[in-house]
């Protein structure tokens, strides 16, 4: 486990953003953690947080030429990811993200920010069913672009419908890499490191049995 994900943890920790007790998920699963990047609310936070996904991003040495936000969420996390890499590595990286409804009027379109070109890189927060990535996965190939894989802040390694984690299908349907800042794995050792934790650690462990891949 990196250093940069033992950081990114206990910072997810301090800002709530990564909660433990009982949480009745979207799948109807009762989980006894969420995670919320919506909690990422300030301009301190959001700033370390681009940092934190642009550390994972080097670790992975994924290769792209942009970078795109799938709205809503992705929106905020994309310009956090290109000012990190424009603070912290004098890289000006050109971004763009989807509208929810196609613009009629001024420049129109659905796409704002930079034209989508070579391999992008898609930035995001967790995936469940992977409808988002799937969509935006589309329109940069209807753009004439590439799709270069995926960043997320977390992997919750956990089976849907098909019996696979969305991540896994979107890897295996367009075999693009996606990387997490964490998975649940590593959040696993971190609290396993804490045994103030330990009763946390546990009910994860219990939920991954049952639902984990």
């Amino acid at each position: 486990m990196e250093q940069y994900q033992k950081e990114f943890i206990d910072f997810a920790i301090h800002h709530r953003v990564l909660q433990f007790g009982r949480f009745t998920l979207k799948s109807g699963r009762s989980s006894p953690y969420f995670f919320n990047s919506g909690l990422f609310n300030s301009g301190n936070s959001i700033g370390l947080l681009g940092a934190f996904y642009m550390q994972a991003i080097e670790h992975t040495g994924l290769k792209f030429d942009m970078l795109f936000g799938p709205a809503y969420k992705g929106i905020p996390l994309v310009t956090a990811v290109a000012i990190a890499y424009s603070n912290k590595r004098d890289l000006s990286l050109p971004y763009s993200f989807n509208r929810k409804e196609e613009k009629d009027h001024g420049e129109g379109g659905i796409v704002a920010g930079a034209p989508l070109h070579g391999e992008v890189l898609i930035i995001d927060d967790v995936i469940t069913a992977g409808t988002s990535i799937n969509f935006s996965i589309d329109l940069i190939h209807g753009h004439g672009a590439q799709a270069a894989g995926v960043a997320i802040a977390l992997d919750r390694q956990e089976r849907g419908p098909s019996g696979t984690s969305a991540i896994e299908d979107i890897r295996q349907r367009y075999g693009i890499p996606v990387t997490a800042i964490i998975t649940l794995a590593d959040l696993e050792v971190f609290l396993e490191q804490h045994p103030a934790y330990s009763a946390e650690l546990d009910g994860i462990r219990q939920y991954q049995s049952e639902y984990g891949i």
